[in-house]
């Protein structure tokens, strides 16, 4: 929303401080609006970290009791280093303008901010919002690597994940600068750029991606493959309760994720005065999110239903998520109807995923990889099939090439495409590496032994609960133990007493 001094002089009365007050109400009316989105997107970021939480308690769920204080701590750990290796280098290679189309060079530990120039304004709120980003991406990875990884080697990556990594992909496709980002003024990737408006491919294909590579090269836990029949053995983590917890937790924080993602709320897209404005886009957003996340949760229910012969609550919460991962690149540029087709593909792309990885022998406690990884990058192809011409228009301008089933021709779907190879090979060359060497210097992989006992037991002092894990027989608890001794019988006098 705008203020024009000219015109607002004539009504005024063209008298002779008109030009003075005019000019006056315009600056106090554009703080208000700097106000009002700051605000704004300040919410939408504690909705983002408040998902910290629910991965959490959905990576605390999803594994053994034994290493419940392991996964909590690391995913504490993943908001605490990527706040700084974020503020010292993240942001600025992300967003750091004017700058080349690989990676930013401003705002080295914010350097500079808050600022506004051509490249656009940078406050704290926009950094914060960023922030909460970088470390949702280093909390997929977590998950995939849980259970039997050394400490210093979940500090290393996530370090590194938040510093460089992810920042480098985010410049490509969200900074003004970026190579292939649908913000350029010029020289658009097939006219069109890669549309990824909250992060499909820039945060759940690069955690889910790194995640791959973490999970592959430090192998499944033990006993999860070669049982006696030769196959695979589900590991089940120890409460369903907290993975409930966490993936409600994760549904309400998507919504500062999506539609948050559009920073600002006081645009109007039709004529001053209108009731239609972003704002309507970000109530859409909201829609779109909510029909595609319960679509996939209910098509994981009844499939998985069809498949194994049973209902199971942790595939609806993996699938439920899958559907929000899916939609997250689209869901501003989609009808609430393709919305359900995206959560509908979702789900199967998750079962798929998670049944290829069942018969290479590849280990994922939380099935992040295929869940963030292989649904993230649906998520793209289906933005390329199913952007509305309209909303690409008032997202990222006029003109622009829209979905292909859409009928508006296969440029942005070519777009998607690249998008999709392109974060698959920068974090596979950068990602995949960093795990060998960690191998290969023995930061990587905890002993059999301790793997075992547990990480809460070997390496933190003590279990998380006080409780008894029925397949490990060193946690039973003795045979022969003192009980309280009641009676076995109520005589009637002790009955009436009772009464």
């Amino acid at each position: 929303m705008s203020c024009n001094a000219d015109e607002l002089f004539p009504l005024l009365g063209n008298s002779a401080n008109a030009t003075a007050a005019a000019t006056y109400l315009c600056d106090r009316f554009k703080t208000v609006t700097y106000a009002v989105d700051t605000t704004y997107l300040l919410f939408s970021t504690y909705l983002v970290f408040a998902m910290q939480l629910g991965f959490a308690m959905l990576c605390a769920g999803s594994v053994r009791a034994k290493s419940t204080m392991n996964i909590m701590l690391i995913n504490v750990l993943d908001a605490a280093a990527g706040s700084l290796s974020y503020y010292l280098f993240g942001f600025a290679f992300a967003f750091g303008a004017p700058s080349n189309p690989f990676i930013g060079h401003h705002f080295f530990a914010l350097k500079n901010v808050p600022s506004s120039s051509d490249a656009g304004t940078f406050d704290y709120s926009l950094f914060l919002y960023q922030w909460a980003f970088a470390i949702a991406a280093a909390g997929i990875t977590s998950g995939s690597i849980a259970e039997r990884t050394k400490f210093v080697a979940y500090l290393i990556y996530s370090f590194f994940l938040t510093g460089f990594v992810y920042p480098v992909v985010s410049h490509w496709f969200w900074s003004v600068d970026g190579w292939a980002s649908p913000f350029k003024t010029d020289n658009l990737l097939f006219g069109s750029g890669a549309i990824d408006f909250a992060g499909s491919g820039v945060v759940h294909m690069v955690g889910g991606i790194a995640g791959l590579w973490g999970a592959f090269i430090v192998g499944p836990r033990i006993g999860r493959f070669g049982g006696g029949s030769g196959g695979s053995v589900i590991l089940r983590g120890h409460s369903g309760s907290l993975v409930v917890l966490g993936t409600f937790l994760l549904w309400f924080g998507w919504y500062g994720f999506n539609p948050g993602s559009f920073l600002t709320i006081l645009k109007p897209y039709g004529a001053p005065g209108g009731f239609y404005g972003q704002w309507s886009a970000v109530s859409r957003t909201a829609v779109t999110t909510t029909l595609a996340g319960s679509t996939a949760a209910l098509t994981t229910l009844f499939g998985k239903r069809m498949l194994v012969g049973h209902w199971n609550v942790i595939d609806v919460c993996n699938g439920l998520l899958g559907g929000f991962a899916a939609i997250t690149s689209g869901c501003s540029v989609v009808e609430p109807w393709a919305a359900i087709i995206c959560g509908f593909v979702a789900a199967w792309v998750l079962i798929g995923f998670n049944k290829l990885a069942e018969l290479v022998k590849y280990d994922d406690p939380l099935e992040a990889a295929q869940l963030h990884g292989g649904c993230g990058a649906w998520g793209l192809l289906f933005t390329g099939l199913f952007a509305k011409e309209k909303y690409v228009g008032e997202v990222y301008g006029s003109g622009r090439p829209y979905g292909l089933f859409m009928g508006g021709g296969g440029k942005l779907f070519a777009a998607q495409v690249i998008q999709i190879l392109v974060i698959f090979g920068w974090v596979t060359a950068l990602m995949a590496p960093l795990f060998l060497i960690l191998k290969a210097v023995g930061l990587l992989r905890i002993s059999s032994k301790d793997e075992m006992a547990g990480l809460d037991l070997t390496k933190h002092g003590g279990f998380a609960y006080v409780y008894h894990d029925e397949d490990d027989p060193s946690q039973r608890p003795p045979q022969f133990m003192t009980t309280r001794v009641e009676p076995t019988s109520i005589t009637p006098e002790r009955q009436s007493n009772n009464v």
